[in-house]
């Protein structure tokens, strides 16, 4: 029965349970991503292969010579985040071989599709973005107009349900928010984008909104804020920030029974944070002890 479903449907059912269920072990960031991205790529294949063969995947009526849809058969895409599988649509009997542009371009964009991701989360993805991001060598799109508007609209369902899900379902001991800087579009600069995690009282990491555009002052955290409190959050046990004052503002406001912690790693001073392991002078050495000075000098 499963076989019958589209993958970007199976994918959509993963991405569900991710953003539910949390995860108990692993990056939970980084399975959103690949998750997302196999979401993506997913509907970019099948928006073109309904087009090759004249029809969506559960209507009837070929044309003479166009083929039909013929299962799945995986493919690997490698990404920074690490490979990726993902389903492609399989066309037979056709009067030509179907030769699917949008695979033969993925290879070389992985990094804009990773950066789709986020964007889709974020803020929601447009046809511009679709466009972009499956194009030939040329700069053509490899989609036409009708299946990027396809895309876009069921990419934007992806959205809308994330952006508006309901959050009481989820009872939250520990909640972190942060701005992370991501680069939403390729060749243009990094933009702060807010995010909130939380821990679950069963230890599961949760997902639970990003918003772009924030430089982490009062009003836009609080807006932030109250929107997941709109959406069902009650206070958590403990929220955990960095020392921007904004920030700190929005989360004693709208979260007034929460303890509040400034995040440990933040605390470090950023020279203990590095990986960079620094040599001693000529002719001495650090003991335990004289590291330990350092980090507090």
């Amino acid at each position: 029965m499963e076989s019958r479903i589209p993958a970007s449907e199976r994918t959509s059912q993963k991405l569900n349970e991710l953003l539910t269920q949390g995860v108990a072990e692993g990056d939970a960031r980084s399975e959103l991503i690949k998750l997302a991205v196999r979401k993506i790529v997913e509907e970019a294949l099948e928006a073109e292969v309904a087009e090759a063969v004249g029809r969506g995947y559960y209507e009837n009526g070929a044309a003479p010579g166009a083929g039909y849809r013929n299962g799945y058969r995986q493919s690997r895409l490698r990404t920074a985040e690490g490979a990726i599988e993902y389903g492609v649509p399989q066309v037979a009997d056709r009067a030509e071989a179907f030769v699917s542009r949008v695979r033969a371009g993925l290879a070389g964009r992985t990094a804009e599709l990773e950066q789709l991701a986020v964007e889709m989360y974020a803020r929601g993805l447009s046809t511009r973005d679709i466009e972009a991001a499956f194009r030939d060598a040329s700069g053509v799109s490899v989609l036409s107009r009708t299946a990027v508007s396809q895309v876009t609209e069921r990419l934007w369902q992806e959205y809308e349900a994330f952006a508006g899900r309901d959050l009481s379902e989820f009872s939250i001991a520990y909640f972190f928010v942060d701005g992370v800087a991501e680069r939403l579009h390729a060749g243009l600069p990094r933009e702060a984008v807010l995010c909130a995690w939380g821990i679950t009282e069963d230890g599961r990491k949760v997902l639970l909104h990003l918003a772009p555009g924030t430089k982490e002052d009062t009003a836009s955290c609080t807006a932030f804020f109250e929107d997941l409190k709109r959406r069902g959050l009650a206070d958590p046990l403990l929220a955990v920030t960095d020392g921007a004052p904004g920030l700190i503002r929005a989360v004693e406001t709208c979260f007034p029974r929460a303890l509040r912690q400034r995040c440990l790693v933040h605390r470090v001073p950023g020279r203990a944070r590095s990986k960079e392991v620094r040599r001693p002078p000529a002719g001495k050495t650090f003991t335990p002890a004289s590291q330990r000075q350092a980090v507090a000098a």
